[in-house]
């Protein structure tokens, strides 16, 4: 059992090519489905067909080497997909009307996608297992680090939308009053009603102030319809 194992990982054989695809189809699949769980564009099809299509590339680089005698570079074909795959990336990062910039987590989940579908074509199944679970870490873990980290930041920004007739400039008065510095200010288009007076407020809190609690205050006001973290 042992010898077939080694034969299915280092050789070229119909085994071999089945197991690779395969198991690459499999990583891209699993880095897919955390992503469609967050609803982003790039779900399981994309991320397992462009893992699986890495492999194939690197099995075409190892059957040119072993069958057909090529003495070229066999990294070569494996730089294009790095290069490549940066144009597929590009696709799914999106920046919206205030700049932010969204996607870049699914366009890196679909570069290492790639990566890892090189990895398993070229036959280093330890590195793309453990690769696979720093992946998986990275995704489920340190998203919840990162989200605590953006609910804490000292300099955010929120929409709100206030009613007909708000006075805005009482409503800056009262946050300055309220241990936080009021940074850039804006117009933006309603919600919940276009002809409502809207706006995407930047705010930096003094060092030890609780960000929640303005944020509960700014929503507790009753000439406040609506507010939203950005």
């Amino acid at each position: 059992m042992g010898n077939l194992a080694g034969e299915m990982t280092s050789e070229l054989t119909l085994a071999a090519v089945v197991l690779r695809l395969a198991f690459a189809t499999f990583i891209g699949a699993l880095v897919g489905i955390e992503r469609s769980s967050r609803g982003r564009g790039a779900g399981v099809k994309t991320h397992a067909l462009v893992c699986m299509g890495s492999a194939l590339v690197m099995l075409t680089s190892e059957y040119m080497r072993i069958c057909l005698h090529n003495t070229g570079d066999m990294a070569r074909m494996g730089a294009q997909i790095i290069s490549g795959i940066g144009f597929l990336g590009a696709g799914t990062i999106i920046v919206t009307g205030r700049n932010h910039v969204r996607g870049l987590t699914t366009a890196a989940g679909l570069w290492v996608c790639a990566c890892e579908g090189m990895t398993i074509g070229i036959g280093f199944w330890k590195g793309a297992v453990v690769a696979l679970v720093f992946i998986m870490l990275t995704l489920r873990v340190l998203v919840k680090l990162d989200q605590n980290l953006h609910s804490h930041a000292k300099s955010f920004e929120l929409y709100v939308e206030f009613d007909v007739g708000a006075d805005v400039r009482k409503f800056m008065q009262d946050v300055s009053k309220r241990n936080a510095v009021l940074k850039t200010m804006e117009m933006a288009k309603g919600k919940i009603d276009a002809n409502d007076q809207s706006v995407i407020v930047g705010f930096e809190m003094y060092r030890g102030k609780d960000r929640q609690e303005l944020v509960q205050w700014i929503r507790s006001q009753e000439y406040i319809l609506f507010v939203e973290e950005l």
